[in-house]
């Protein structure tokens, strides 16, 4: 368990995390969503052990990680800097996971390392974004920790590179049940790989959930009655957005899905469909709901 209790970390005059509190289950694959600047990079640093929180509690299995180096051993972090180690080549990078992680594979690092096909003896910083990203992550799974944290994991991947890293964490997520937390803008990665999602912004959290529970609070609706209805005439169900286009209404609401179909047949509609949300306009409705203006958020 990782147990973020009103954590607060300033730089000078900047607060780049403000009174947050988040926990993640053992096991669980954690997606963390934000624009630049929202405090994702800072909180990933902060459970790896890096910086200091200036005030609050950050607790791994009820153990505090900042200068703990027994519990520092459980943590492998992946950086958004893909300058790191750039002047050691990806065995060199082996070599030193060994030393300090008892379980690192060197089985799975030659698998990996192979399937890619990473010059393992080419320094990183000839290397191109994606290469650095791929080494980096490749060391990270070999490392077998029980904790994988990836700050902007599929950034700088072409669609090839991020289709081959995201089946090395799935296969790897299957095998270690490892805790895995990726902070990333790409809605679409982090609903392919994530059991639950936080979406930090200026520092605070937006919200914090199981994405299975996200997707069934919310739902789009399409359906037509003799004359367009407004949200009030849906007595007993929360509309969120109504949108008219000829004799179709497209209705976001939030509640039973069913039982809102059902609402809409009885009021007289002639036709009604539940269409699935992506996760972005999932977002977009949520923090809108919030009072949160999503348009301040990158996607």
């Amino acid at each position: 368990m990782i147990s973020v209790k009103n954590v607060t970390k300033k730089f000078d005059d900047f607060t780049a995390l403000d009174d947050l509190s988040i926990e993640i289950e053992s096991g669980s694959a954690y997606g963390l969503l934000g624009s630049n600047g929202a405090g994702k990079s800072t909180l990933l640093r902060l459970l790896a052990g890096i910086y200091r929180q200036d005030s609050g509690t950050l607790l791994i299995d009820g153990q505090p990680i900042y200068d703990n180096p027994s519990v520092k051993q459980r943590i492998y972090y992946v950086g958004d800097d893909t300058q790191q180690y750039s002047d050691m080549t990806p065995d060199e990078i082996r070599d030193m996971c060994k030393v300090f992680y008892p379980n690192f594979s060197e089985e799975k690092y030659e698998k990996l390392i192979s399937a890619i096909g990473l010059p393992r003896n080419k320094k990183m910083s000839k290397f191109s974004k994606g290469m650095k990203r791929q080494a980096s992550v490749i060391c990270g799974l070999a490392s077998n920790t029980e904790i994988l944290l990836l700050d902007e994991a599929f950034d700088g991947l072409d669609p090839t590179m991020r289709i081959t890293v995201r089946k090395m964490l799935i296969e790897s997520m299957a095998d270690s049940n490892a805790t895995v937390i990726i902070s990333s803008h790409n809605l679409g990665e982090i609903e392919q790989l994530c059991d639950a999602v936080g979406l930090i912004h200026k520092g605070k959290v937006v919200f914090d959930r199981e994405l299975d529970c996200i997707k069934e609070s919310i739902h789009k609706i399409q359906a037509s009655f003799d004359e367009p209805v407004g949200a009030d005439d849906i007595d007993g169900a929360e509309i969120l957005d109504i949108k008219t286009i000829g004799s179709v209404q497209t209705f976001i609401a939030k509640g039973d899905a069913e039982q809102i179909k059902a609402l809409m047949i009885e009021k007289g509609a002639k036709f009604c469909d539940i269409i699935p949300l992506t996760l972005d306009e999932i977002f977009i409705y949520e923090m809108e709901g919030q009072g949160y203006d999503s348009t301040d958020i990158d996607r």
